[in-house]
């Protein structure tokens, strides 16, 4: 398994995790809590439940699929002869990313390196 910034089409990328939305909306909160405290702890429960989600899952390219897992455990597959699109939300800052299969939509949550996430994707799957 490769973890480089170089991404080969051959090899098996997997995503560093990222914290950036995380502990920005648990710092967002934190002012929130003292003007609107159901709002803030909203957001601060959501950040929170982002940090463990970007603790837990691993997200790799392989040759065909992008794959998801919870430790060891693959949750889900997603080949890539099944994307018809993608796009990652606001190139300065990225927060969303978004990808579209022939049967399905979806929309993550960036909880991982987008640098390494865009180059594989480049790579891997040319926007159509």
């Amino acid at each position: 398994m490769t973890t480089s910034s170089v991404p080969n089409a051959l090899s098996t990328v997997e995503l560093k995790p990222s914290y950036n939305i995380p502990i920005v909306l648990v710092l967002g909160s934190i002012p929130l809590l003292l003007l609107q405290p159901w709002v803030g702890g909203a957001i601060a429960l959501l950040g929170l439940f982002l940090m463990l989600q970007a603790v837990t899952l691993r997200f790799q390219f392989t040759a065909t699929d992008f794959d998801l897992y919870r430790g060891e455990k693959l949750i889900r597959r997603f080949p890539y002869r099944e994307w018809q699109n993608w796009r990652i939300f606001w190139d300065r800052v990225p927060i969303l990313f978004y990808f579209k299969e022939i049967n399905s939509i979806h929309f993550l949550p960036i909880l991982f390196d987008p640098k390494t996430l865009k180059s594989c994707l480049e790579e891997r799957c040319p926007r159509i």
